[in-house]
């Protein structure tokens, strides 16, 4: 939103009501004069086909979508059927859709019926941050992402209780109030694992930023992204990387990075993580790729110019 003031465009934001549901995002919508452009986050605008055709009738809307809401692990296949009927529906009301990465760009496309003509990708910019130094000892392995089934922190679990020979020390730094249950099956994984006292579940902190400057490694075995800005922003920090070749990321992370393995492979994970912590030349190598890979990652304007586009398209 301020980088696209900067580009002279005058930006509003409309709050919708928690859980936005259909008549709060109808109230929000209802000001709007006619003609307006509207960019709608796609948390509500996939989740409410009805509401979206009917405001598309007089505004211009562009979707934003992060990735498909049905995408998302851990739900039951009459949910994520509904969903994925529902985005598909809501997407056709979507003058122009603008996603996260080329990988949810492909999905769409393929799946949910978005024209490359109707299509944007805006990848997010990556803010600077400092530099990990590396050195720790015992090694930092740090994991940054929501405690949520999406984000496979039972496999990056897994894989630490096969190395535990080794010395480490792990820190899952994420939200643990989205998903209660998923969260203390985590904690209790751990216990049960004997890991109590090397694996920190740290809950949402101030500056992760901070937390990736003091790693020496980042491990985060999600299985699907839609873009992965974690990731982005280890590696902008120069640390290197073991992750999954799931959704967006393996277009976002170089192997040279560190290291790239099946989804949900906890003993695969536990090898590349293994290579690392055993071999400090390998790591800081791969922190120097991870490093460079991060300093050619867009900026917040490299982002805006992109939807700035998107919404010119939508208002012509």
């Amino acid at each position: 939103m301020a980088e696209l003031g900067t580009l002279g465009w005058e930006v509003i934001h409309l709050a919708l009501p928690e859980g936005a549901p259909e008549g709060g995002v109808r109230e929000a919508l209802g000001p709007v004069p006619e003609g307006g452009v509207v960019l709608v986050d796609g948390l509500a605008f996939g989740a409410l086909p009805r509401v979206m055709a009917e405001a598309a009738a007089r505004l211009r809307l562009v979707a934003l979508v992060h990735h498909p809401l049905g995408d998302e692990t851990g739900l039951a296949p009459g949910v994520r059927a509904d969903l994925l009927s529902r985005e598909t529906e809501a997407l056709r009301a979507a003058r122009q859709v603008v996603c996260t990465s080329e990988a949810t760009g492909r999905r769409l496309t393929q799946a949910f019926g978005v024209e490359p003509g109707r299509l944007t990708v805006a990848p997010p910019g990556t803010e600077p941050g400092a530099r990990a130094e590396g050195g720790a000892v015992p090694p930092v392995i740090l994991s940054v992402g929501s405690l949520i089934p999406r984000k496979r922190h039972d496999v990056l679990i897994d894989a630490l209780g096969l190395i535990r020979d080794r010395a480490w020390r792990a820190r899952i730094v994420g939200s643990a109030t989205l998903d209660p249950d998923c969260a203390a099956a985590l904690a209790a994984r751990i216990a049960k694992r004997g890991l109590g006292g090397r694996i920190d579940l740290v809950g949402s902190v101030a500056d992760p930023r901070a937390e990736m400057a003091a790693a020496d490694v980042f491990a985060l075995a999600s299985e699907y992204e839609g873009y992965g800005m974690a990731f982005a922003e280890a590696m902008s920090q120069g640390l290197p990387v073991v992750a999954c070749r799931a959704g967006a990321i393996a277009d976002l992370v170089p192997e040279a990075a560190g290291a790239l393995v099946a989804p949900g492979d906890a003993a695969a994970f536990a090898v590349a993580l293994a290579g690392l912590i055993d071999d400090p030349a390998r790591r800081r190598e791969a922190g120097q790729a991870a490093f460079a890979a991060g300093q050619d990652l867009p900026q917040w304007g490299d982002t805006a110019q992109a939807v700035a586009g998107a919404l010119r398209r939508a208002a012509a």
